[in-house]
């Protein structure tokens, strides 16, 4: 079962972009959390991601990615595919 997969965004965020362009091109379904629609999402963000205060920052499943530069690294090392099916990614 695939992992359900969130990644908070900000507006005029070129990592923000690439990283919803590289979830789509993986027909990754995920939802998508702008702090143009709720600026709530920010603090919810910070929250969660504890250090990382920079966007976008992507959760899948329990794992917390980090940013845009996290996520093509795991794709380039061929773990991405595994995390977005639901699968524990060995780090």
């Amino acid at each position: 079962m695939p992992a359900a997969i969130e990644i908070y965004t900000r507006p005029g965020c070129g990592y923000c972009s690439a990283a919803v362009s590289l979830l789509r091109r993986k027909k990754a379904a995920f939802t998508e959390l702008s702090t143009a629609t709720d600026p709530n999402y920010r603090q919810q963000m910070y929250d969660r991601a504890g250090t990382s205060a920079t966007f976008p920052q992507i959760f899948v499943g329990q794992t917390h990615v980090g940013g845009c530069d996290e996520l093509y690294a795991l794709d380039r090392a061929g773990k991405l595919d595994a995390l977005l099916a639901g699968e524990e990614a060995n780090s």
